[in-house]
């Protein structure tokens, strides 16, 4: 028996559940079309970030990620379970054969890379060719959801208020790992590079999004033209601070899994979720996200290495690389679609 049919007492309930997860799905795949166009745009963005305009963007869109987790734990609770077996392949089998293209690529740029078995192992594990750690995380959230719905669910009555009480602990979890991550690995001698690695796979951290999804799902209703306002003007609120000390380096400014950081990707989630976005351009980029977050790096990584975009200047180098990007990867993906067989497709993530 799934979590869902133990939420409410009488038969319908598993029905009313697939029924909403039904009419979500739509604006599900819109708000990871937004999130995977700010997914490009963050990587569009010249390097490194010394122009405070760059950086304020870079903090605005930062939330991509939080996005597609919160997603996938809201989903989750939706249905009632985690099919990893079909969840890990759908993620591996296209992240092998993009690993394997990005790897070439890095090879052909740099002559003096390591090629030793494990190092590429632990590139292939750890997602450390070009931004693929991503992809990590996700497998690594997806295990810790199976696993909270494991222990959740026993057999017994009050299996909503045990979940409920295991994602809310993940979540405290999460910003005590965001916190003293940096300090604790500091004291062990890391180096800068070392613990921005560590802190962009802050498992606990990104776990948060997941459990915050979830929650929303058994208990929030976002859709009350009151909340939404609500949210809107929290979410703008809780960026100020999260800018201010990425600009200014205040405390702990980092990029990734700051409280301030938490806070304002928290309600990013939710006002979006809140808005129901419903476009059905944006849900079809979404329905592909995961074959355009595979993919779009290599126009990316294209356009520095073999154009002279950097002398365009800031603002002119990013608009023109994220316009391409959005171009590009959008037209590969429906070139994908239409030439390619559904198993294909499915091993190329479209």
């Amino acid at each position: 028996m799934t979590v869902v049919e133990r939420i409410a007492a009488n038969p319908r309930s598993l029905s009313v559940a697939h029924a909403k997860a039904r009419s979500r799905d739509g604006i599900v795949d819109a708000m990871r079309g937004i999130a995977i166009l700010m997914v490009i745009g963050i990587h569009s963005l010249p390097q490194p970030l010394d122009a405070i305009w760059a950086t304020s963007l870079d903090a605005a869109l930062r939330p991509c990620v939080p996005v597609f987790l919160f997603v996938s734990g809201y989903l989750t609770a939706l249905s009632g379970r985690v099919p990893l077996a079909k969840r890990l392949k759908a993620a591996l089998i296209p992240y092998a054969i993009a690993f394997a293209a990005a790897y070439a690529y890095m090879a052909l740029h740099n002559p003096a890379m390591d090629h030793r078995i494990t190092t590429t192992l632990a590139r292939f594990g750890l997602g450390y060719v070009f931004v693929y750690y991503y992809v990590f995380v996700y497998i690594c959230c997806t295990f810790g959801l199976w696993l909270v719905l494991a222990v959740g669910e026993t057999g017994r009555t009050d299996s909503r208020k045990r979940i409920a009480a295991l994602l809310i602990l993940s979540i405290g979890c999460g910003l005590l790992a965001g916190s003293y991550l940096d300090p604790a690995i500091s004291r062990l001698g890391a180096s800068d590079a070392l613990l921005d690695e560590v802190r962009m796979r802050d498992i606990p951290f990104w776990f948060s999004f997941v459990a915050l999804g979830a929650l929303t799902a058994l208990f929030a209703d976002l859709t009350d033209q009151r909340m939404r306002r609500s949210l809107l003007g929290a979410m703008l609120g809780a960026y100020m601070p999260y800018a201010v000390v990425r600009i200014l380096n205040l405390g702990d400014a980092a990029t990734y899994d700051s409280t301030a950081f938490f806070l304002y990707a928290a309600l990013f989630c939710a006002s979006l979720f809140a808005i129901q976005p419903g476009s059905p351009l944006l849900g079809w980029i979404g329905s592909g996200s995961y074959f355009i977050y595979l993919w779009h790096i290599f126009i990316v990584m294209a356009l520095r290495d073999h154009t002279p975009l950097r002398q365009l200047g800031g603002v002119a180098s990013f608009a023109v690389s994220c316009g391409l990007t959005v171009l590009l990867s959008t037209a590969a993906l429906l070139a994908v679609r239409q030439l390619a067989s559904p198993r294909l497709c499915r091993w190329l993530g479209a």
